[in-house]
């Protein structure tokens, strides 16, 4: 006679069925979180990289549509390379553009939670833009990730500690060619 199997050997089989593929599905995702964790490593692809340095000229020398131009290819030929973020929020910063910087620097984020420079520079952006309360939770950030003496956590400290730049106006500066009149 054929041998049965016993109900102990039967209900063991079902438990290994029931969770062998939810076992291979969260090992594979296990892999693939850890390989994107790698790849911010990465150098930018050749064309990206000759961009980047275009841009960074263009920059330096206070062109910065040029810079973000240039920065905008380079994210279009390497998409992956999240340091181009940073630069286009430093570009935009220069432009006087801090809520384009602000959401590049959380684009930069969103791809490495980690990143000091993108926390450190969103910070300083929302302090430029007047949010100081916002940035004092961006230096709180950088104090619990890399501590009271690293370079990102002090320069945002001493930028939240100097206050948002004061704007002022005249009619002179809005409308430099125009002659300021008075009417009765």
């Amino acid at each position: 006679m054929a041998d049965t199997p016993s109900p102990e050997r039967t209900n063991l089989l079902e438990t290994i069925m029931r969770f062998v593929p939810a076992a291979a599905a969260l090992s594979l995702a296990l892999a693939v979180t850890s390989s994107v964790g790698w790849a911010g490593d990465r150098e930018p692809a050749p064309r990206a990289g000759m961009l980047i340095a275009e841009g960074q000229a263009a920059l330096d020398q206070g062109d910065t549509q040029g810079a973000i131009d240039a920065f905008e290819a380079a994210l279009a030929v390497d998409p992956g390379y999240a340091p181009i973020f940073l630069r286009l929020a430093e570009a935009a910063r220069a432009d006087q553009l801090q809520g384009k910087a602000i959401r590049y620097y959380r684009e930069a984020l969103t791809r490495d939670p980690r990143n000091l420079a993108a926390i450190a520079g969103e910070g300083e952006a929302l302090v430029e833009k007047g949010a100081v309360e916002k940035a004092k939770g961006n230096l709180a950030k950088l104090q619990s990730l890399c501590g009271a003496t690293c370079p990102e956590t002090q320069t945002l400290s001493a930028r939240i500690a100097a206050g948002p730049p004061t704007r002022i106006q005249t009619a002179e500066a809005v409308m430099p060619d125009a002659a300021v009149t008075q009417s009765n």
